[in-house]
């Protein structure tokens, strides 16, 4: 059950008839996987522990650099020279201490990343390179856990949801393949904040339609974001029967 407390804390979306008491108690007992604590994971963290996603996992081995302040808003000046798990913990457990929160500093390999996938009732990618994000989709689709992916850079950014529980949804590889060898990142192209700020949103919004159960997930689209002009576009993606990854006929 949720205590006076709880009611009161998130008493705004209990409001709401798509989420009410049951969608929030599904919250409270579900938990959430964010690999990268940068610009995307950044909002991302703050608004599932806001919403009450009752157990968060960390995934970050890298450390706050004073360039990362232009976006990475979970991050503060004091923060800079620390790993970034430790400096989000400190901001979340400043935000809502009732959620758990559970830490990986290290990078993951194959083991421990399937392990970290396992143990979660959804995966957020809020990386910022392609190596990991096939690696995290692959594990997802092994495991049978939904991803939400997002990526930003320049002035452009994109979302979707890819859900191996629905036998209609493609998975990250159907979309992207393997790739480009020329990919580039935020630190060598350049990005504005505000546009990570709002992918990282609307990646906790997805998150917390799954996870309550309500609503349209982006599943089977991919949601285009250009900020110069200030558009979005919308994409149909279907499943590839051939793909590498979830393709049934692969092999």
């Amino acid at each position: 059950m949720l205590s006076d407390e709880e009611l009161l804390r998130y008493s705004r979306q209990i409001l709401l008839a798509q989420i009410d008491i049951d969608g929030q108690l599904r919250l409270k007992n579900a938990s959430a996987l964010i690999v990268g604590l940068g610009g995307l994971g950044s909002p991302v963290a703050l608004y599932l522990a806001a919403a009450g996603v009752g157990s968060l996992h960390l995934a970050d081995f890298d450390t706050v650099d004073l360039t990362n302040l232009q976006r990475q808003i979970i991050h503060d000046g004091a923060s800079v020279g620390q790993p970034k798990v430790d400096s989000a913990l400190a901001r979340l457990r400043g935000l809502n201490p009732d959620i758990e929160l559970v830490a990986h500093r290290r990078a993951l390999d194959e083991d421990s990343l399937a392990a970290a996938v396992a143990a979660v009732d959804l995966v957020l990618d809020c990386s910022d390179n392609f190596g990991t994000r096939e690696a995290v989709n692959a594990a997802c689709v092994k495991a049978g856990k939904p991803l939400v992916s997002g990526a930003a850079i320049r002035l452009e950014g994109q979302l979707s949801v890819f859900d191996p529980r629905r036998p209609e949804s493609p998975c990250y590889h159907c979309l992207y393949g393997h790739g480009s060898e020329t990919e580039l990142t935020c630190s060598e192209a350049g990005v504005v904040g505000p546009l990570v700020g709002l992918v990282g949103s609307l990646q906790a919004l997805e998150a917390l339609k799954l996870l309550a159960g309500f609503g349209e997930p982006l599943v089977g689209r991919l949601l285009l974001v250009d900020a110069l002009g200030t558009r979005f576009r919308e994409l149909r993606v279907k499943r590839d029967p051939g793909c590498a990854v979830c393709g049934t006929t692969h092999g």
